[in-house]
């Protein structure tokens, strides 16, 4: 496995745990993070014996968002270099949102700015009652851009609209409400909740887990006309594979599936 100089990365059977590991700074993130987050989740599609990704943040909190020291970095490079910068950090993004293997997050303390994106992008986040998110981009003069992508299609453009232009902090059970986390719960209940969710991905088929990803890819903005071609061959080519068999078998059969043994 490979070495980090931001992260703790280890596995835990079939779990891939990614942690983001710069607690003196709240796991805010630069270059460094950006680059190694991108290359810790292509690893996690490559690794066969990954089946689900849990990301986290070691300290007080989850993530502060960009690191404001590289972001001042950044605006002083020539326009053309600081757009590949903003470049990278949205791949690193998309990265997280294109996984192959479901990616669930663990969210304490504070998560804002691109801490609130990290939410956003991954399947699944749950977080304690009391964690708080934002959007404060404004507050510095800039916008939440390479974001905004995945937190409108997580949340939709309505609730974001109030969000972007605000700034403003909410905490978890206001996360909750608006759809950017599964669930918020007290802290003592974090781990419990977040392995609960784990122990669902992993009674089901990772074929069939990887499948579905893809399939809210395709099917997203189609009228119901058109989502039928798609859909109905998806299912076809599906059911007649291996992994479906074996789930049909023992279903019917009132055993455990392979994948589970």
């Amino acid at each position: 496995m490979a070495a980090y100089q931001t992260l703790e990365v280890a596995s835990q059977g079939p779990v891939l745990h990614i942690r983001l590991n710069r607690p003196e700074v709240r796991n805010a993130f630069n270059g460094t993070v950006v680059e190694e987050l991108q290359a810790a989740f292509a690893a996690a599609d490559a690794d066969a014996n990954a089946r689900v990704v849990v990301l986290s943040g070691n300290g007080k909190s989850f993530s502060a968002g960009a690191d404001l020291a590289w972001m001042t970095e950044q605006a002083d490079l020539p326009v053309a270099e600081n757009q590949r910068s903003a470049e990278r950090m949205a791949r690193m993004f998309l990265a997280i949102a294109r996984c192959k293997k479901p990616v669930v997050a663990r969210i304490h303390g504070h998560a804002l700015g691109g801490g609130t994106g990290l939410t956003a992008a991954v399947d699944m986040a749950f977080c304690t009652e009391d964690c708080l998110f934002g959007l404060t981009e404004v507050k510095l003069g800039i916008v939440p851009a390479v974001i905004s992508p995945f937190v409108m299609q997580k949340i939709g453009a309505g609730r974001a609209r109030t969000l972007f232009l605000t700034g403003e902090r909410f905490d978890g059970r206001e996360a909750q409400r608006i759809g950017l986390v599964q669930r918020a719960v007290p802290e003592g209940e974090l781990d419990a909740t977040v392995q609960k969710a784990v122990n669902e991905l992993l009674a089901a088929g990772p074929a069939a887990v990887a499948s579905a990803k893809n399939l809210i890819v395709a099917v997203d903005g189609l009228s119901l006309e058109d989502a039928i071609p798609v859909t109905s061959k998806w299912i076809a080519q599906l059911r007649s594979t291996p992994e479906a068999k074996e789930g049909f078998a023992a279903f019917l059969g009132k055993r455990t599936p392979g994948w589970m043994s």
